[in-house]
């Protein structure tokens, strides 16, 4: 059977596609995303999200996309509070974080 294949990991593409009958998510991510961890990808089928053992039909549009990008920079926030600071002569706290 046949499905369209939306590849969003890495350059990306968008094709027809043959599949075995009864093959489920899972595999075909196993198949087709080999590097890949499920829970690192936003894995849809026909626009829906879906769940790891569904049966793709003839004509399902699957799309996996990333939704960890490796090496993308993570940007510092940095907060100032007043109060209570490190020294006694400080009025306020600069804080760098990296969790967003």
């Amino acid at each position: 059977m046949k499905i369209l294949f939306i590849n969003n990991d890495g350059a990306g593409f968008a094709d027809q596609i043959e599949v075995k009958d009864e093959t489920s998510i899972t595999q075909l991510f196993q198949d087709r995303v080999p590097h890949g961890k499920p829970q690192d990808y936003l894995i849809r089928v026909n626009r829906q999200p879906t769940t790891a053992d569904y049966v793709l039909r003839d004509g399902d549009r699957v799309s996996i996309t990333p939704t960890k990008i490796e090496g993308a920079f993570q940007r510092p926030i940095i907060t100032t509070t007043k109060g209570e600071s490190w020294a006694h002569d400080n009025a306020s706290t600069v804080c760098i974080s990296l969790e967003f």
